[in-house]
């Protein structure tokens, strides 16, 4: 392909004025790129084959960096990077805490675990091993803390694409590389054992890896060799949530003088915190993980043949227990006050019930990458490569809830009477204190009856076979064209869900306790002190709950009657109890567990995905400048199904939507050699990324109380963006950096959700009305609507089980749309320096820090999710012959983390108390309802290391030094949600040999 074809792929018409924005930049760059060849300075960056920074050359945490900055300065696209300091060891035990260092990378974490990461900002990103794509439960690929972090040798982040590179990601690309054994330059045994201890489960966690490899020369057959990675870890953390509903009422008269005091709220209006919950989480995970990579070259080493296997198998779940404390009508106190927000503190809840409730989610899964590829070269112009490879995620997850409700204790009756208490609520330093005027509220059995035991299974398939070749042509006759890359891709996606649900007699066991009637017809409830059930119940009160948040004074909600999460787990055991339970009653069971299973087939999707892609790009050289220019071309086929009927023989009828789309994916990647140690570079890309899964499928998912879901579309068209960046990296000493970045995406095709009230039958008899003020209200009986229309506190819990029984009450479901556009635009500073001009033991001393502004904004005004305006990272080392020490500190200004938060639905900026953020043309619209965020937190890690030989070494990590808990704000600014988990200390040791 001559130079004045290269136009032609940016002619796709569908794009054409952003093509031709990309493509005349190209043409600037190349056009005044003769203006340097006049340049007395040449270039003196020397060239280094990247696949040369081995892992095994890399020793300690400056060799680590100094490692990195090489790949990043030698790259043509704009990258960071993470080498590990030795054989299995990247500088944080965890891939996403490692990776939260680099300029530009925030991560979200689940029970303190880094699990995924945003790339400025954005949380659309893709997960490569070796250049390949990985198979996780969604789109996105493994999940970060899934994948052993002592497989790996780097970690790239990849923020400005070429053609060549996978689509899907709009941040940027993780590319995870592992150890080839035809890299090895001696045989490798390299042994870590590390223990855990998680400071809230006072558990300490077995974590064993091991490495093994070598390559045998094979004389004229050739060189071939073997490498092994081994993985285990068993690990206990916990997570303590404290939060509130809360809601927007209209001012009152807090002093009790007769006059209405003004809150000083918006709209008149004061924000009333109720439903206080406090949820206690632990979660074990049992993960093995193993990788095994063979290559064989021929004794002419033109040709590299390799096969790659690599799994993940999870074990493990979540043991949760909470109390719940419903309703109840405001009671000013003496010392009842409004804050600056307009939140009320300090006042009695009347009338309150409580419910205490037990779940058990048990996970599996398996996670594979396999893949068999070769590289030819076949003369000093031509290079070929193909592989091909198969990614695949099977889940299980099994969900059990046992539930009780306050019912006073009774003979057989059909007037059950709830129990109820007045809670009071008091505000200081922490999670407000909360105590019930019944001091037996939460622990008297007399109170505590048998509500539901609620089961089900959800089960996920995802895999991709993918197939591509490439060529490579070093000469094409063009002197400034230094290669020319092609390409092909395709790949065959299949995704399929499905879920079962215990429906016994057709129904589940929703409120057993008002509606089994004994054989006299009355309600029979059964007691949690019933000779069947007492063994199985324990009183939770855990000595080391919320003390990294602290708690103002006495809270009742901490010590609680509940269901053994230990048994819940054992389902079938579970359900042998409820079975004695209800026997003799309307809700009689037969059968086992599994013959009372029922799949729910409106839950059942299946995706069927392909894609083609093609591309082509140039490597440019004009002596200071260098450049990689082309585009990528991608179609994608989307099969979309849902079940329809099912036949008389029990079998699924599928409905099938199809959606077809192109896009065309221009990229350029230009780099200026300003002098032997400053770099300029401009990048400008098209970037796109699918639709989750779960997004595209018209298949309905409803929780347990028939109040919410949500439903795709699998006419989504994917996100695109439009990219720039310009950065500055200035290398100086050995191994130091001084850099800076302009980034700007332009984002169009939003996906943004929108709301609806669903008209369902079901909704009559198994609709659960306890939290009644989320439950929308139908203006006619069996007719969804588009507007969410709440009952206001005056109409209250009496008014919406009327609707119910009248049929107006519907599920509220949420549905993903293609919306407007938006951007991102921000600055990344970073600086990296060994201090080794100071005198003595002082310069082992070195600094790595970076700062990252982005200010981002969507179609309703809210800015994105999950983008802080403000993240800093610094990294402070010491190092000598046998000592390594380093203190790290992570910190993220307030970003908004959800919008549509049912907790706090209703408050917004302008508080309307209305649910409405849809529908800019009706009353009340505000878009800021529903907004919760992340207020900001720094989070200080610490590790050392010492080498007692050239075989061993003692390590040792402290995860969250210091215990910083998470707080989440509304709109307004007030506190409704706090979070903590456990601290987490390693000690280990590592051998090799």
């Amino acid at each position: 392909m001559k130079l004045n074809k290269i136009s032609a792929l940016f002619s796709n018409s569908k794009f054409k004025a952003t093509n031709i924005t990309i493509f005349g930049a190209t043409l600037t760059a190349v056009l005044t790129m003769p203006g340097a060849f006049a340049a007395d300075e040449e270039q003196t960056v020397e060239e280094v084959d990247t696949s040369e920074i081995e892992v095994i050359a890399v020793r300690g945490i400056f060799g680590s960096l100094k490692a990195a900055n090489l790949l990043k300065r030698t790259d043509a696209r704009i990258v960071d990077a993470i080498v590990a300091e030795d054989i299995g060891k990247l500088p944080d035990n965890n891939i996403a805490e490692a990776l939260q260092r680099i300029t530009g990378v925030s991560i979200e974490s689940d029970f303190g675990v880094g699990e995924s990461v945003t790339i400025r900002g954005v949380s659309e990103n893709l997960i490569l091993l070796n250049g390949r794509s990985t198979a996780g439960p969604g789109r996105g690929g493994i999940s970060l803390d899934d994948f052993p972090s002592s497989f790996l040798k780097t970690v790239e982040v990849i923020k400005s694409p070429t053609p060549e590179m996978i689509e899907g990601a709009l941040g940027g690309t993780v590319n995870m590389q592992t150890v080839r054994p035809l890299e090895l330059s001696e045989p490798l045994i390299a042994i870590t054992l590390d223990g855990e201890y998680a400071d809230k489960t006072e558990n300490v966690a077995p974590n064993f890896t091991a490495a093994m490899g070598d390559n045998w020369d094979l004389g004229d057959n050739g060189t071939f060799g073997a490498s092994v990675n081994l993985s285990y870890q068993d690990r206990e953390l916990r997570r303590d949530e404290f939060f509130n509903k809360v809601t927007l009422e209209d001012d009152i008269d807090i002093d009790g003088d007769g006059t209405v005091d003004v809150s000083g709220g918006p709209n008149g209006k004061y924000l009333r915190r109720t439903e206080s919950t406090v949820e206690q989480k632990t979660e074990e995970r049992e993960r093995t993980a193993y990788g095994i990579s063979l290559q064989w070259a021929p004794a002419s080493e033109d040709l590299n043949v390799y096969l790659d296997m690599n799994a993940t198998e999870l074990d493990g779940g979540q043991a949760a227990y909470s109390i719940l404390d419903v309703g109840g009508s405001v009671s000013p106190r003496s010392d009842s006050y409004y804050d600056s927000n307009g939140q009320l503190h300090n006042y009695d809840l009347t009338g309150v019930l409580t419910i205490p409730k037990t779940w058990s989610d048990f996970t599996t899964s398996e996670s594979t990458s396999h893949a068999i590829g070769a590289e030819w070269v076949i003369n000093d112009n031509f290079e070929v490569s193909g592989e091909y490879s198969i990614s695949k995620s099977e889940e299980r997850q099994t969900a059990s809830e046992f539930n009780l409700r306050p019912i006073e204790r009774t003979e057989p009756t059909l007037d059950l009477v709830t129990h109820t208490s007045t809670g009071s609520s008091t505000s200081g330093d922490g999670i407000p204190s909360y105590v019930f005027a019944d001091t037996g509220m939460l622990t008297n059995p007399d109170n505590l009856v048998f509500r539901e035991f609620y089961h089900k299974t959800l089960d996920t398939d995802n895999e991709e076979q993918a197939l591509r070749f490439d060529l490579k042509v070093n000469d094409i006759g063009v002197d400034f064209v230094t290669a020319f890359k092609a390409g092909v891709r395709f790949t065959d996606r299949d995704y399929t869900a499905n879920r079962f649900d215990l429906k016994p007699n057709g129904n589940t066991l929703k409120d057993a306790y008002k509606r089994a009637t004994n054989e006299d017809g009355l309600y029979s409830p059964t007691w949690i002190d019933n000779a069947i059930i007492a063994d199985s119940f324990k009183t939770i009160n855990m000595d080391n709950s919320f003390d990294q948040t602290g708690i103002a004074g006495q809270n009742d909600l901490l010590t609680y009657n509940v269901y053994d999460a230990e048994q819940l787990q054992d389902a079938e055991a579970t359900y042998a109890l409820v079975q004695q339970m209800l026997a003799g009653t309307s809700y009689a069971m037969d059968g086992s567990l599994a013959d009372n299973m029922v799949e729910d087939t409106g839950a059942y999707k299946t995706i069927n995905e392909k894609t083609s892609a093609i591309y082509a790009q140039f490597h440019l050289d004009f002596e200071d400048i260098s450049a990689v220019v082309g585009g990528r071309y991608i179609q994608t086929e989307l099969e979309s199904s849902i079940v329809d009927s099912v036949d008389a023989n029990g079998n699924k009828v599928l409905d099938t939507g199809k959606n077809d789309y192109s896009d065309f994916l221009p990229s350029l990647n230009v780099t200026y050699s300003l002098s032997q140690e400053t770099l300029i570079r401009f990048a400008a890309a098209k970037v796109m990324r699918r639709a989750d899964f779960g997004e595209l499928s018209p298949a309905l998912s409803i929780d347990n109380s028939l109040v919410t879901g949500t439903q795709g579309s699998y006419q989504l068209d994917p996100y695109r963006v439009t990219q720039y960046d310009l950065s500055v990296e200035h290398y100086f000493g050995d191994g130091g950096i001084l850099s800076a970045a302009l980034f700007y995406k332009d984002v169009k095709s939003f996906t943004q959700t929108d709301s609806s009230c669903l008209a369902d039958s079901s909704t009559i008899s198994g609709q659960n009305t306890t939290q009644w003020n989320n439950i929308c209200l139908l203006n006619t009986a069996g007719e969804s609507q588009g507007d969410i229309i709440n009952a206001t506190q005056d109409q209250g819990l009496a008014y919406v089980d009327a609707e119910k029984a009248a049929g107006r009450t519907g599920i509220v479901i949420e549905t993903d749309v293609n919306g407007g556009s938006g951007e991102v635009r921000g600055l990344e500073l970073g600086y990296q320096q060994q201090l080794d001009f100071l005198p003595g033991i002082w310069s082992g001393l070195g600094v790595n820090a970076n700062y990252t502004f982005a200010d981002s904004e969507q179609p309703d005004g809210n800015e994105l999710l999950n983008i802080s305006k403000h993240t800093a990272n610094t990294q402070i080392y010491w190092e000598g012959e046998d000592l390594q020490l380093r203190l790290a500190y992570n910190w993220r200004d307030r970003y908004l983390d959800d919008q549509s938060t049912k907790r706090v639905q209703t408050v917004g900026a302008l508080g309307y108390n209305v649910f409405n953020q849809n529908d800019p043309t009706a009353d009340n619209y505000d878009p800021t309802v529903g907004n919760s965020y992340r207020e900001a937190r720094g989070q200080f890690d610490f590790s050392v290391s010492y080498d007692i030989n050239e075989h061993f070494t003692v390590v040792a990590n402290a995860v969250n030094l210091t215990g910083e808990p998470i707080e989440y704000t509304t709109e307004l600014g007030s506190v409704w949600a706090y979070s903590e988990a456990d601290q987490r200390y390693t000690l280990g040791v590592r051998a090799k040999f």
